[in-house]
């Protein structure tokens, strides 16, 4: 299990819950000042999970407003950007003289090293947020810099694959060990350089590595999106992202962990595969069905496959997982 400390108010008496968030926030983040009119009785459910020096925090709660001023600036200053996606609620930051309003599928952007205000809307908001070192980012400080303050999109390209990474790292972090965290965070600051660059619109600021990094996670998401259509191949998926085949290749050795390009289209087809054969509400649909519905051809193919992988039957794993004799 990756580091994590969680924090809830309901587990504490009301007039203690806001100073109490709030010197963990001092703790955890950037000193800054919050307000809040529910003060009295705060509602927050956020949990800090650590990346090494990258934390992910999932977070729900009332409104609130958020200030980073000159002096907490003077008084300490980590130099780290902040993310955040907003799965629900919206907010309105100002640097400067630019104030700029974010809603559910955004993300809005800050700098510890400069002043902003920070204000969510008068409704619970609940968010992803993200703390990332300046000097992790894969691009120049002055181009991200530029990037601070935009409204960048969640809902498709580089937004999107980062608000999937950030959804799955939210629910699954129990699932991952300790030994992942330096993983998940290249992975992490990769992609946070890749949204910053393609905002910019110039790729050409990520380094090599980093661009290869997130070329691969496109490509592996197009293939989790696209699984089901049987015509998918290692060509179609080349073209569909302007590469050769060989190069396409090239960056999944690059991952190190012996995984295909066919090898992943034909683990992620089996194991949508097995998630319906599993699911009560499509106990009435047959095997073969299943097996076309995800993209395999020929069902004697799919189940000599699905033996292959999982070590019974696709019947037989139907049968134990609801519950009758096998």
């Amino acid at each position: 299990m990756l580091p994590e400390i969680t924090f809830r108010s309901s587990g504490m008496p009301p007039a203690q819950r806001f100073e109490r968030w709030r010197d963990l926030m001092s703790q955890t983040h950037a000193p800054m000042d919050m307000s809040s009119e529910h003060a009295d009785d705060f509602w927050v459910n956020q949990r800090n999970i650590l990346l090494d020096d990258v934390a992910v925090y999932p977070m729900e709660c009332h409104p609130l407003t958020f200030r980073r001023t000159a002096r907490l600036i003077k008084k300490s200053d980590p130099e780290a950007y902040h993310l955040s996606y907003v799965v629900r609620g919206s907010g309105a930051i100002t640097l400067g003289k630019e104030t700029v309003v974010h809603t559910a599928g955004h993300f809005h952007t800050s700098d510890t090293s400069r002043s902003f205000d920070l204000s969510t809307g008068s409704d619970p908001v609940e968010i992803v947020g993200v703390e990332i070192p300046k000097a992790l980012l894969p691009l120049p400080r002055a181009a991200a810099d530029r990037v601070i303050g935009r409204k960048m999109s969640a809902s498709n390209g580089m937004g999107a694959l980062l608000a999937t990474f950030l959804g799955q790292l939210a629910r699954d972090s129990r699932s991952y060990q300790p030994a992942d965290g330096p993983r998940l965070r290249t992975v992490l600051a990769d992609l946070v350089g890749a949204l910053f660059s393609g905002a910019l619109d110039d790729d050409r600021s990520l380094t090599p590595e980093s661009h290869r990094r997130a070329l691969t996670l496109r490509i592996k998401a197009f293939i989790r999106n696209n699984s089901d259509d049987p015509r998918l191949d290692v060509a179609s998926i080349a073209a569909a992202h302007h590469i050769s085949v060989s190069y396409l290749h090239r960056l999944f050795q690059y991952e190190g962990d012996g995984t295909t390009v066919a090898g992943y289209l034909h683990k992620h087809r089996l194991a949508q595969a097995r998630r319906d054969l599993a699911d009560p509400a499509s106990s009435g649909v047959p095997v073969h069905v299943i097996s076309a519905r995800r993209g395999f051809a020929h069902p004697a193919t799919f189940s000599r496959a699905f033996r292959d992988a999982y070590g019974t039957t696709p019947t037989a794993l139907r049968r134990q997982s609801l519950g009758l004799p096998v």
